[in-house]
């Protein structure tokens, strides 16, 4: 997925970056997206946290939170051949994106910050 170019200071180039976003799958598919997003996730340099969640209020929804070490290692990911199956093989299964956000994660449990 394609994020807007943002201008940068040299602390933020070095800064941890985060994504948070909300997918709808095809209804009946997001148990199967989910499986697909999880099973790409392995091997990814730089990913501090990766985590798909389940939208209790929605059965098509699902919310992904990642956290990286740099937005230059998220950029990274994406050409790894795990990932790319995963778009490959996911993409059919998404109905939209309903929301995108970029954050600059500082710390929190399970995060050095």
């Amino acid at each position: 997925m394609a994020l807007p170019a943002c201008a940068h200071g040299p602390e933020e180039e070095t800064a941890m970056y985060g994504l948070i976003g909300k997918f709808t799958a095809v209804e009946g598919e997001r148990d199967r997206l989910m499986t697909i997003l999880l099973e790409g996730i392995a091997g990814m340099p730089g990913c501090l946290s990766y985590i798909v969640a389940r939208d209790p209020a929605d059965d098509t929804a699902i919310w992904i939170t990642e956290v990286w070490d740099s937005k230059a290692s998220h950029a990274a990911s994406l050409t790894l051949p795990s990932v790319q199956k995963a778009i490959q093989l996911g993409r059919p299964l998404i109905a939209g994106m309903d929301s995108i956000a970029e954050t600059q994660p500082v710390g929190g449990h399970g995060l050095a910050g």
